[in-house]
């Protein structure tokens, strides 16, 4: 690795094992301007790598896997290798807006009846499903990037991911918020002996100030670089990945049993990331391309801004904005639960759900009083060509899930919104042994009741994901691309930038420090403190709506295209400790 901001001294010391940090990390700022290329994720070493990648001529595609690679090393428990994600792209030299899929995909032997205890043929409950093999699903975000790489971009693996494994080689600084995430899932991480040895240092979470090194991941990383893809679903990678799910590695101190999963080195072997066509609605002039099946994000954040757009939100109050807001999520979160599924195993009305048609049929049920939660969904099929029928579903998944986004462009016009995950922090808990990786989750955001079959578990499916990787384009060009972690309150986080930025013409910044909300079709809606405790929270209630206080949601990146032909990087300024921007040529604007 060459950029000297991200190169730290280190003695000989034991692997995973942390010394006294005697290096500065990379600069870390929420907000860049400038030319030459933009970088907007959670973490300074990722957003760095990503830069590097950009001043060493490679382009937004390239840029964007050698940051997911370094948010792999140093942000491990939010997305990584053990997972998989959605990418929205735009090629710049055609224009083009495409997708690519490296959602999870279930191993062949699952069944409808995956989650249902044996024992008593009811539901396990949420946290023994996770921490088991039966959470896992098989990872896809590896054959994203080789698909993303070899259609879009410049470099192969190797190049893009040697800034990753420089920094899990030499160690990198522990921050507050990785040492946070540590402590905070401890039980998950001590109930496995690999991620024993892996993540913990003398049986405790790495202490802030520290060099953290991962030489495990920095040879898996290796093996892929030489190797390819080939290198992660074939051999004796997929067999270690298999027998980790079928037979976790427990150290006997977990609370709850450690179910064995369903996975085979046939089921990696067959899994295939796929490229898409992104969803498309209009809103005021803006162009918003999102991500289709299996992710819900595209129609439904879609839907919500369609049954918004006859509403002049900008003449609002805040109080009024936020009630339409409400409204319209909880109606298109009913919508959600309904008709959203994997496309390739269940019928879904994509054109229906985001059709101005559909949308005004859900605005006219809104009034200036709160509707009881949670509502019931609409009919989108007589709007999509066909009949068909509604399951209204209850909600499976809690909504703090974390995952990871960044946003990366360059100066030829190629831009990536990707947002990766393991679902839960720390996944399953199930470490690689050897091979210094997390295994997902994935598999808890199907339904667990046999009864909801169109997101119900099926070998071979996807589950319903709430990722929602945005590209925005004015006039046929760039204007802002942006996206969050944040597991179902994704969509709503998504919806707020969107409208904050595009309607209430906040600059990208201050949308995405702005205080927000999540309803999701549930009785109570969630605000952040300082609408919670503002006079808007007496207004609201007025109106019928119920709320309760969240104290934090998700943590955005994007970047924005202005008007002179600079670019500007934005992320989290505070929440989870901040995010980190940056351009390849600064020009010192201030936003």
């Amino acid at each position: 690795m060459t950029t000297a901001a991200c190169a730290v001294t280190l003695a000989l010391v034991p692997a995973h094992h942390t010394v006294a940090a005697s290096a500065r990390t990379p600069d870390k700022q929420p907000v860049a301007i400038g030319t030459g290329g933009a970088v907007a994720s959670l973490d300074p070493y990722a957003t760095e790598s990503g830069l590097e990648i950009l001043r060493a001529g490679g382009n937004a595609v390239d840029a964007a896997v050698a940051v997911a690679a370094t948010l792999g090393v140093v942000r491990p428990y939010d997305g990584s290798i053990g997972g998989g994600g959605f990418m929205v792209l735009r090629d710049g030299s055609t224009g083009k807006i495409t997708t690519i899929n490296s959602r999870e995909t279930a191993g062949s032997q699952v069944t409808p009846e995956h989650f249902l205890d044996p024992a008593t043929g009811e539901p396990l409950s949420f946290t023994e499903a996770r921490r088991s093999g039966l959470s896992v699903g098989v990872p896809g975000t590896v054959a994203g990037w080789q698909l993303a790489l070899g259609k879009y971009g410049t470099m192969n693996l190797a190049e893009v991911m040697d800034p990753a494994t420089m920094i899990a080689k030499r160690g990198f600084v522990v921050d507050a918020e990785y040492q946070a995430r540590t402590q905070d899932n401890f039980s998950y991480l001590n109930a496995f002996t690999s991620s024993q040895d892996t993540w913990l240092i003398d049986g405790a979470a790495p202490k802030e100030g520290t060099v953290f090194r991962n030489p495990d991941i920095a040879r898996t990383y290796e093996l892929i670089a030489r190797d390819g893809a080939d290198a992660f679903y074939k051999g004796p990678l997929a067999k270690a990945i298999a027998d980790a799910v079928t037979n976790p590695p427990v150290s006997g101190t977990s609370p709850t049993e450690v179910r064995p999963g369903k996975m085979t080195t046939e089921d990696l072997a067959s899994y295939r990331a796929t490229e898409l066509a992104p969803t498309h609605s209009d809103y005021n002039g803006y162009d918003i391309y999102g991500m289709a099946g299996p992710s819900s994000g595209g129609t439904t954040v879609g839907e919500i801004l369609n049954i918004l757009e006859p509403t002049d939100l900008s003449g609002l109050s805040e109080e009024e904005i936020l009630h339409k807001i409400i409204e319209a999520s909880a109606l298109a979160f009913a919508d959600r639960e309904a008709y959203l599924g994997d496309p390739d195993y269940e019928s879904v009305p994509y054109k229906g759900l985001i059709s101005d048609e559909y949308a005004a049929e859900r605005q006219a049920l809104i009034t200036d009083a709160a509707s009881a939660k949670p509502v019931a969904s609409g009919n989108p099929w007589p709007y999509d060509g066909g009949a068909g029928v509604g399951l209204d579903l209850a909600a499976n998944s809690p909504a703090g899930g974390q995952t990871t986004h960044l946003t990366v462009a360059d100066n030829q016009g190629n831009i990536v919104s990707y947002t990766f995950t393991i679902e839960g922090i720390a996944g399953s808990g199930i470490t690689v042994p050897g091979y210094g990786f997390l295994l997902n989750n994935e598999l808890t955001d199907f339904s667990f009741d046999p009864k909801h079959p169109a997101n119900a578990p099926a070998g071979g499916k996807r589950s319903r994901s709430s990722m929602s990787p945005t590209i925005v384009l004015k006039d046929g060009e760039p204007y802002v691309a942006l996206g969050t972690p944040g597991g179902s309150r994704i969509i709503t986080t998504v919806l707020q930038l969107l409208v904050n930025h595009l309607e209430l013409g906040m600059p990208l910044p201050e949308a995405i420090a702005a205080p927000r909300i999540s309803q999701r079709n549930t009785t109570s809606t969630e605000l952040e403190p300082p609408l919670y405790n503002s006079p808007t929270v007496d207004a609201l209630r007025a109106r019928g709506q119920k709320v309760s206080q969240n104290v934090v949601m998700n943590n955005a990146t994007g970047v924005s295209f202005l008007p002179d032909g600079t670019m500007l990087a934005a992320a989290e300024p505070e929440r989870y400790h901040g995010g980190a921007a940056g351009v390849v040529r600064p020009t010192g604007a201030q936003y």
